[in-house]
């Protein structure tokens, strides 16, 4: 019995293997669901162009990061006019005028940004779920809504000065030396706390959506596995619990991604244009606005979009770190028979 304990410990993946299963797995997702957005944004601008100086929300498939319109230069990707009947026929002419790349405009920046999010938050998951399995037992439906929400808070917090560092050198051509400069007079005047604007309404979404995903993510592998008579998840058992726990997560925490992506892009013209920004509104009181001008359904507004975005991503990251934490299991447990 002692001798099968042990070797199920060094059998284990450690937190270095968990982080490149994360990594590969936001590389991955990031490549595969970028173009999706960078269609969806071409088809915004060419319906209503974007101001200079105005905002819009871009995703890589893991995360949001707010972009900074600039004036019409070659750098101004979304700019680039096309005359697209759908999404399809948009990425049939984006290929053949412009070339396949791209369908990948914008993904460097982001996908540095995106991939420390993503390792810590799935490392910290893990790590997380097991010390919660040891403190309350592994059949608790506890353990992945506060695994989930705290690796999530963690993740957003570290990379929340990062954002404003990235949105701060788009907005402007800005050498290091000046963006210190910039980033050291913020902090003098509004405190190191001005680093994290955004942060609260990001976590309002996130936090909640993180829950929300997880619970169901392991509630629905078990059952997909008992029905399978599979002993692990398969690839398409994490796939298809993925894609539709992040369905039910995405639809849930819409309301407070409308808030949020209002609330943000509004900090970020601020800070583009030097505006002397006004008291900021409440979470409350945007919802409040929202329904009295658009109705209850202002609230869902996007559903469709997000959920063609949220659903495959969430698909494709957790399926292939699960592959990946796979693998790494098999390769500890050989290396253990070969010793």
């Amino acid at each position: 019995m002692g001798s099968e304990e042990n070797n199920n410990e060094s059998n284990k993946i450690t937190a270095t293997q968990q982080a490149i299963a994360s990594c590969c797995g936001a590389i991955i997702t990031s490549l595969l669901v970028t173009p999706l957005d960078v269609v969806k944004i071409r088809l915004q601008a060419q319906s209503s162009s974007f101001a200079n100086g105005k905002c819009f929300v871009y995703s890589n498939g893991l995360m949001d990061h707010v972009y900074v319109c600039e004036n019409g230069n070659n750098k101004a990707w979304y700019k680039k006019p096309g005359h697209f009947r759908g999404m399809w026929d948009a990425f049939v002419k984006i290929i053949k005028i412009e070339g396949i790349k791209s369908l990948w405009s914008g993904l460097p920046p982001t996908l540095i940004m995106a991939l420390p999010g993503t390792v810590i938050y799935f490392t910290s998951y893990d790590q997380l779920s097991e010390v919660l399995i040891t403190k309350i037992g592994q059949d608790s439906d506890h353990i992945p809504v506060l695994a989930g929400s705290i690796s999530r808070l963690g993740s957003l917090t570290v990379l929340s000065p990062l954002e404003l560092i990235r949105t701060k050198m788009q907005s402007r051509i800005l050498s290091y030396k000046q963006l210190h400069m910039c980033i050291s007079n913020t902090v003098a005047k509004d405190g190191w706390l001005s680093l994290w604007k955004g942060w609260f309404p990001t976590a309002l979404r996130d936090v909640p959506f993180s829950a929300i995903y997880w619970y169901n993510y392991e509630r629905f592998k078990k059952k997909l596995c008992k029905i399978c008579d599979a002993r692990e998840p398969t690839f398409m058992i994490s796939f298809t619990s993925g894609a539709a726990a992040g369905s039910i997560a995405a639809t849930i925490t819409l309301p407070f991604d409308v808030v949020k992506t209002c609330k943000q892009t509004e900090i970020w013209e601020f800070e583009t244009l030097n505006l002397s920004q006004k008291s900021s509104k409440s979470t409350w009181t945007i919802m409040k606005r929202i329904v009295a001008e658009h109705g209850f359904t202002g609230l869902f507004a996007g559903i469709v979009p997000r959920l063609i975005k949220v659903a495959p991503a969430c698909a494709i990251m957790i399926s292939t770190y699960e592959y990946g934490k796979s693998f790494f299991h098999k390769l500890n447990k050989k290396n253990v028979q070969n010793h």
